[in-house]
């Protein structure tokens, strides 16, 4: 049995009982194997879980990143950025869901190296976004001083909402409704909106926390089995 089988099958487990709930023992029944054969591949609980868990990234930029990185920078690639991120859990599915929306949930309020793990991946794909609507204001498609972060803030939201609204409602219009919200969301890129004005605190959009990666580094995924994807002038 390969690595990249017991892998799969540890994601889709883990996107119904949880990271917690994925033990070696529960693994290795649902597998049908040992506990001692898969001790070879993976040699504890909090390894599988980091492994499953940079499993899930890489399929994210395969079947969400990669195919929009083919587009040519503008609102064209972050039109397919979205259109790949609403399509993912058909494209890629499994049986509990998006794997992250659950991982964000369990993993919120447990501190430790896989939270990390989750925060910074989760951080990047912001990152990633932003930098998509940054390039389509470089073509020439956005304002140049579009908010390039709140965009992709607002993004996240629509993409958590159709979530909620497909997995737990039920909703045929669903991913209608997150269309929509999207294009709200690129009118308003193309007029630049204002950015936010300070709180009571007296803070302004200057103080807010430094932005996303540098351009052109959009990876996920770093390690040995890592996969990236780079944006380029000529992508």
């Amino acid at each position: 049995m390969t690595r990249q089988v017991i892998l799969q099958r540890a994601l889709a487990l883990a996107s119904e009982v949880g990271l917690e709930g994925l033990t070696l023992g529960r693994l290795a029944a649902d597998l049908g194997i040992s506990k001692s054969s898969l001790l070879s591949h993976v040699q504890s609980k909090d390894g599988l879980q980091k492994l499953v868990l940079d499993f899930a990234a890489a399929r994210f930029i395969e079947n969400v990143l990669r195919p929009a990185f083919l587009v040519p920078p503008g609102e064209a690639r972050v039109r397919a950025l979205f259109e790949n991120w609403l399509d993912w859990p058909k494209s890629d599915p499994l049986p509990g869901g998006c794997f992250f929306v659950a991982a964000a949930t369990e993993l919120d309020d447990r501190p430790g190296p896989l939270r990390d793990r989750l925060v910074e991946l989760q951080r990047k794909w912001l990152g990633v976004l932003a930098e998509t609507v940054m390039s389509a204001a470089t073509a020439g498609e956005f304002p140049p001083d579009v908010d390039a972060e709140q965009f992709s803030h607002d993004v996240y939201g629509v993409m958590l909402a159709y979530h909620h609204a497909a997995r737990l409602l039920r909703d045929p219009a669903a991913a209608a409704r997150a269309r929509a919200a999207f294009e709200a969301l690129l009118a308003s890129a193309r007029r630049s909106p204002a950015r936010p004005t300070p709180d009571a605190s007296g803070a302004s959009s200057n103080d807010r926390p430094a932005g996303p990666p540098e351009p052109q580094d959009v990876s996920l995924f770093a390690g040995k089995e890592g996969v990236s994807c780079r944006a380029s002038s000529n992508a």
